[in-house]
């Protein structure tokens, strides 16, 4: 069973998060990039996978040098190899262009099965895994809570409005994973040992036949003009009164006085 995992690299949720002088980016400087988790769980079923099935697990992202740490993340955890794609020119693409490079470069490999994770916890747009897909023709699973592989076919639960559907496929396919799917291994130390020695391949736009022209900061099909921190909400007020009746007494008299709402 020939996997790959399609990860990126985001800042940690528990980062604190500045808005840059532009007013449209964030401050990177002094952020802690991480694996993004969604794609925890899809290293983690791909391994499992592995060790049910046999095979090779191969990494892939798209970004700049500092992506190799996420990769190497995943090697850690056991992967066997990582493909990176870093270009100055693929800076800033948009979902669409980094599906388009990520799909160029699945065109060159062997696999059986897809798996990434359902969103990035930076942009939240839950696009690539599907666009992906959309470029190689393939079949896609979102969501997924549980999986199942035999004969050549996955049967996959995904979770839907007030419950879970199961979907089948024919392989090749790609999934996206949900919570709940699998609990991620953590990397021990033998692990990030032996992954500073597996293999990982550098390419660039040029490598994937990818014309520039179509990616980047530059050809974005959606840009970010403006972001905003949620406004301040306002000090919780505290009832006065002695008793029950007093404080609802004093509540009528603010929703109707004040708040106008009676």
């Amino acid at each position: 069973m020939e996997i790959v995992v399609l990860i990126k690299q985001v800042p940690d949720t528990e980062a604190l998060i500045q808005i840059a002088d532009d007013g449209a980016a964030i401050k990177t400087d002094e952020i802690k990039w991480v694996l993004n988790p969604y794609d925890e769980f899809a290293v983690e079923e791909a391994l499992r996978i592995k060790e049910a099935e046999g095979g090779t697990v191969t990494i892939v992202s798209v970004g700049p040098d500092k992506t190799v740490e996420a990769i190497r993340t995943a090697l850690a955890m056991g992967a066997d190899q990582g493909v990176h794609i870093n270009d100055p020119d693929a800076y800033g693409s948009d979902s669409l262009a980094t599906a388009k490079i990520l799909a160029a470069t699945l065109k060159e490999m062997e696999f059986d099965l897809i798996v990434a994770g359902q969103r990035g916890v930076d942009g939240d747009n839950y696009q690539v895994g599907a666009a992906v897909a959309e470029y190689l023709n393939l079949p896609q699973i979102s969501m997924v809570v549980k999986q199942e592989i035999a004969d050549g076919q996955i049967t996959c639960e995904r979770t839907v409005d007030g419950g879970v559907a199961v979907v089948k496929a024919a392989l090749p396919v790609l999934f996206t994973t949900q919570r709940g799917l699998n609990e991620p291994r953590f990397a021990s130390l033998p692990g990030i040992m032996k992954a500073k020695k597996k293999p990982l391949e550098t390419k660039t736009l040029a490598d994937l036949g990818v014309d520039a022209a179509s990616v980047g900061e530059a050809n974005r099909k959606v840009t970010v003009t403006a972001l905003n921190f949620p406004p301040q909400r306002e000090a919780v007020r505290m009832m006065g009164g002695d008793s029950a009746d007093a404080q609802a007494a004093e509540l009528v008299k603010i929703l109707h006085e004040e708040v106008k709402a009676l």
